[in-house]
């Protein structure tokens, strides 16, 4: 006994330390419990919202209906399914790991589904950039709980994207976030960046757990959790070791790392059915050296806006700036040859969108002295139109818009009728005699025949006058009353010649429907005039014309 005291005993106490230290360790891997979870704010998507996405609707169908019970969600089971996932990033059961795989596969079931469907298209594209770089594939399943594979996704914080980058974060990475193009939400682009990133954590902590939640919180937040708990040299720490020294959100990061790359694999294990591709999407993409806008390519191609919006999430307007320096876009392959082809109408037509580059002010200055006045006109939204083009071509604002016509949002139904109020330089001319008070007077145009006041007892030549003003096509009839007028006389009356003072005869016009791919140059060859000549009779100051507009030729 007393040789047992003498030498066992000193033994034991020596290895008591890195038993304990073993025990501790696996207490806190295995056994840690936590009563205030923070669940990844991407859990609380909006699934009807994302079931509704265009993608989903139109390229996916589930195999079966989903199981409304998670089925067996024993200790054993989810152990066994975790074992059997074959990774080298450490995948550990504990009852916060259960949680978030409780969370997953049985509270937020329809939003694992949802995203089973999106993953059809977007997890190639993140494997492809993790492979790039050497990573362990699993980490795919990081935009699952960053973003729930919504590359639209903004935090409270401000991340944004697939890959919820902040906004020091993705510059530092050389992602090109402005106003109109946000690479945090291309999933090509932050993908690679995404991939790039996780591999310089990991060459810092040279531990996964550490690295993924240094992804969430950054690698400052985690060098000073490890100073708390002790880490050093000597002593390296994991996640689990300094699970309490983390900020709240970061400690449930890992666990719902683990929970989503486990109702990802094994969702049919638990009733969720898995999303079957209802037709493939094959993708290419074509480089763009125009300004281009998306309405444009629509029209063109006949592509829907909200298929080019899912494959160029970046395009935050739906402009591609192609004029500042390339960018990509990308189509369905079999669009590709088709874009090559029409490539000059498209060009073409969103060059009538494109804002003024050069403001010559010598024309309104000239026009000035006369002052202006306030015409109405009224605009019927045609298809691809929006607010921010139909603006553009009167000169006025969005916001003045809706106020005009009591519009809450941005959104204007095609086929609507809007009312427009634009300024029209008056000419100064000599006053022969006073005349009744008009100040303040609104003329009215009716652009749109739906739109035509109630018909009053006018003559004829009135007739064909105000149709001119209105952008209607006068009939031969109306020609000859204006630029051929004849003198009536009663039936059976003598005809008496009387003087008559000789009016000076009006300038005649021909009307032109403005055909898709017309221009002021085109419409000019084709009558023999100008473009001023045309500028001059329209009240135009630049070449913006729009399809179906109708403009006065002057006929020498």
């Amino acid at each position: 006994m007393n040789k047992f005291i003498r030498y066992t005993l000193p033994l034991l106490l020596a290895l008591m330390p890195a038993m304990v230290s073993a025990l501790n360790i696996r207490d806190l891997r295995y056994e840690i419990t936590d009563t205030a979870i923070v669940f990844p704010e991407s859990t609380q998507t909006d699934v009807h919202k994302l079931q509704h996405n265009w993608y989903l609707q139109n390229y996916t169908v589930l195999e079966r209906e989903t199981s409304p019970t998670a089925g067996d969600m024993s200790d054993e089971t989810i152990i066994k399914n975790l074992q059997a996932i074959p990774t080298t990033i450490e995948m550990p059961f504990n009852s916060v790991v259960k949680n978030h795989i409780d969370l997953y596969v049985n509270r937020r079931r329809s939003l694992v589904e949802a995203m089973l469907g999106m993953s059809l298209y977007y997890m190639p594209i993140f494997e492809e950039a993790l492979e790039r770089e050497g990573l362990p594939l699993e980490l795919k399943y990081l935009p699952v709980i960053e973003s729930a594979l919504n590359p639209d996704a903004v935090s409270r914080a401000g991340a944004t994207g697939i890959w919820q980058f902040m906004l020091p974060t993705a510059k530092g990475l050389g992602m090109e976030v402005t106003t109109l193009v946000d690479e945090r939400r291309d999933p090509v682009a932050s993908s690679a960046a995404a991939a790039k990133y996780l591999k310089q954590l990991y060459g810092i902590f040279n531990d996964w757990g550490l690295a993924i939640a240094a992804y969430n919180c950054g690698p400052g937040n985690i060098n000073k959790a490890l100073s708390r708990a002790g880490a050093s040299a000597d002593n390296p720490k994991d996640y689990w070791q300094i699970y309490y020294y983390l900020p709240a959100e970061t400690r449930g990061y890992v666990p719902g790392f683990i929970g989503a790359t486990y109702a990802m694999t094994h969702y049919a294990d638990h009733g969720i059915s898995p999303s079957l591709a209802r037709r493939p999407i094959l993708t290419d993409t074509v480089h763009v050296n125009s300004r281009l806008h998306f309405n444009s390519i629509s029209q063109i191609l006949n592509i829907p806006v909200e298929e080019l919006q899912v494959l160029n999430p970046q395009y935050r307007q739906r402009i591609i700036p192609g004029d500042i320096k390339p960018y990509a876009l990308r189509l369905p392959s079999q669009l590709v040859y088709n874009y090559l082809l029409l490539e000059d109408s498209i060009i073409a037509e969103s060059a009538k969108l494109a804002p003024r580059s050069v403001v010559d002010l010598s024309q309104q200055t000239q026009s000035s002295a006369g002052g202006s006045r306030d015409v109405t006109k009224w605009h019927k939204v045609r298809r691809g139109e929006t607010l921010g083009s139909i603006a553009r071509k009167y000169g006025v604002t969005e916001r003045q818009i809706r106020r005009w016509n009591g519009l809450k949002s941005s959104k204007v139904a095609r086929g609507r009728n809007l009312k427009i109020v634009v300024k029209e330089a008056v000419p100064e001319e000599p006053k022969p005699a006073p005349a009744a008070d008009t100040q303040g007077q609104v003329d009215v145009v009716y652009e749109d025949p739906d739109q035509q006041p109630a018909e009053a007892e006018v003559s004829d030549a009135a007739e064909a006058a105000v149709a001119v003003v209105a952008g209607a096509e006068p009939s031969e009839a109306d020609v000859r009353l204006a630029d051929d007028p004849e003198p009536e006389y009663e039936e059976g009356a003598p005809q008496q010649a009387e003087p008559v003072k000789e009016a000076k005869p009006a300038p005649k016009t021909r009307i032109h429907k403005v055909s898709k791919g017309d221009t002021l140059y085109s419409i000019s060859r084709k009558y023999g005039v100008t473009v001023q000549a045309i500028q001059k009779a329209n009240n135009m100051s630049g070449s913006a014309l729009s399809i179906d507009q109708r403009l006065k030729i002057p006929v020498k």
